[in-house]
């Protein structure tokens, strides 16, 4: 009788000793992932502070990069636009083009040999090109036809200015590399039409031709996105 309790206080205290060492397990387990997720957390932090400080360097630039943009163009005879938010080129296409047309003028040619060399020494020249992405160019429209009609017209004028300035034609062979790693044309059609001062809708103003940039805070702010996900 006394082997028999013997046996069952002996099991009961093999039990007792068991379920302290399968608690104090889960508890080193728990621990071990709340150390994980801790350093999971402070990895993501960092890397978070370390985008927003490359994000508001970027913002720099294109701020730096308008002011020079809006410097050398100040005092263009041609009557060039820079937004002052974006640093795009603005320009009319009679400088450019005939009325409905998109084949270049003959004195277009002349303003494209100044105007770009120009505008690329500021986004090369000046120690920014690694942040360039892309440079656009985008043809715009009036309203005159149907969206189609001038979604060609648009970006025909486009790929006429971009063809030029990438053939054995244009002098400044020495951008043309850079420039084809980076351009891209694009047309608006008439949806991006202008008012004029008055808040009326201009066709005049509406037909034009811009450069834009594009620069790497997508990219980065793509990856921001991704952390914060």
């Amino acid at each position: 009788m006394n082997i028999k309790y013997q046996k069952l206080f002996k099991q009961e205290e093999e039990e007792g000793r068991f379920w302290p060492s399968f608690t104090d397990l889960l508890t080193t387990i728990l621990l071990c992932f709340m150390l994980i997720f801790i350093i999971m957390m402070v990895i993501k932090s960092l890397q978070i502070e370390e985008m927003k400080k490359t994000l508001d360097q970027i913002m720099g630039v294109r701020a730096e990069l308008v002011k020079q943009l809006s410097d050398e163009f100040s005092d263009s005879a041609y009557g060039i636009e820079v937004d002052e938010k974006t640093g795009a080129i603005i320009f009319d296409t009679e400088i450019l083009f005939a009325y409905d047309d998109a084949e270049l003028k003959t004195e277009s040619f002349a303003f494209l040999d100044k105007f770009v060399p120009r505008y690329l020494d500021v986004l090369f020249e000046s120690g920014y090109e690694e942040y360039v992405a892309e440079i656009i160019i985008e043809g715009h429209t009036d309203r005159d036809g149907d969206y189609l009609y001038n979604l060609e017209l648009a970006q025909d004028r486009a790929y006429s200015v971009a063809s030029y300035v990438l053939s054995d034609d244009f002098p400044y062979k020495h951008l043309q590399e850079e420039l084809e790693s980076k351009l891209t044309v694009n047309s608006k059609s008439f949806t991006d039409f202008r008012m004029d001062e008055a808040g009326n809708y201009s066709a005049e103003a509406s037909r034009r031709v811009e450069f834009k940039f594009r620069l790497k805070d997508e990219e980065i702010l793509n990856k921001t996105r991704e952390l914060l996900e």
